[in-house]
């Protein structure tokens, strides 16, 4: 047919009707939901692919998203599970302090995090049409975390996160009570107290606590459905600075253990990793970097690092060396 395109689709030569790169995907039986496209060596993002139009002679490479390299099903099976959800990046990233939608949105893509956390916030009434980061970043492809930052009541948690449920149905949440504005450690009191509320109601908490295991075991009890030691002080990027007990808390739950906030660079998260956290938070380590998209993607591969030490067991540690090589026979 006289009206049909030649295009060079991964590597081959191929006719297809004039139509978008969406229209050409949904012609190889392939969900474009699924897939990355590269059309003449740029990048066309997935959110576009129903409005970028073919043209004659384009080149284009089309492949699935895959984890870890080439062993695909190995990577795929090391998933984690929370409250019967499913994920495979360990990786939960924030969506506050960014200079615009855009480059959240750009760094959640760089981080591969499926799981972001977001405030509830009022509406600005004065300005409706004002862009909202659902514009930006698809709840539907990514999993929102709604969380109770800034709350230091029991009472507010639990009625901010009320109208998050009523705004979008959800009832996956992070819960943080706060106990001062210094060091915004949490008030673990009120924080119990607020999780066997919400649990009650039918929230699923994910519990930002202090890095005691005795309280996260009480939280558990509660009704949390992971528990979220601090590393350090929110913001802080010190970096983890009680292994002992993250590791405690590790051996002792029976849930997803996640370490949030402190985190400061991609060695820390390798760290919680390694020392079987299921998972790492984080927002200001990749906000406040000099290159915000580099780093987001320095810290997911610092994640899998991290999580591939762990499950291959490291090495004793000694007090003495011991040479690599055999000392006998030597010249």
């Amino acid at each position: 047919m006289t009206d049909q395109l030649s295009l060079t689709v991964n590597g081959e030569p191929r006719r297809a009707a004039p139509g978008s790169v969406a229209d050409l995907v949904r012609s190889l039986d392939l969900d474009p939901s699924k897939v990355a496209v590269e059309r003449n060596g740029e990048i066309v993002p997935r959110s576009t692919l129903g409005n970028v139009m073919l043209g004659e002679g384009d080149v284009l490479e089309i492949v699935h998203f895959v984890g870890g390299g080439d062993h695909a099903a190995q990577t795929d099976a090391d998933t984690w599970t929370v409250a019967g959800r499913t994920f495979r990046s360990r990786l939960i990233v924030g969506t506050g302090k960014y200079k615009d939608f855009a480059e959240n949105a750009a760094a959640v893509e760089a981080s591969g995090a499926e799981i972001v956390t977001v405030a509830v916030r009022r509406v600005n009434v004065s300005d409706p049409k004002a862009p909202m980061l659902t514009d930006f970043i698809d709840p539907k492809k990514i999993t929102y975390l709604p969380n109770t930052a800034g709350c230091f009541t029991a009472e507010d948690a639990i009625r901010t996160l009320r109208l998050a449920r009523e705004a979008g149905g959800w009832d996956l949440i992070k819960l943080e009570v706060l106990g001062e504005a210094r060091t915004l450690y949490p008030n673990m009191v009120e924080t119990i107290r607020a999780c066997e509320v919400l649990a009650k109601e039918g929230f699923l908490p994910m519990v930002y606590c202090t890095d005691d295991p005795i309280a996260a075991k009480q939280l558990e009890d509660a009704g949390a459905v992971a528990v979220m030691p601090l590393g350090a002080p929110i913001g802080s990027g010190l970096g983890i600075q009680n292994r002992v007990t993250i590791r405690l808390i590790v051996e002792g739950a029976s849930v997803p253990v996640l370490v949030d906030a402190g985190v400061g660079t991609a060695s820390d998260a390798a760290v919680a990793m390694e020392l079987g956290c299921d998972g790492v938070l984080m927002n200001t380590a990749i906000v406040e970097a000099k290159d915000p998209l580099r780093m987001a993607r320095a810290m997911k591969l610092a994640v899998e690092a991290g999580r591939h030490a762990y499950l291959s067991g490291r090495m004793a540690t000694r007090k003495y060396a011991d040479p690599s090589s055999p000392l006998a026979g030597l010249i």
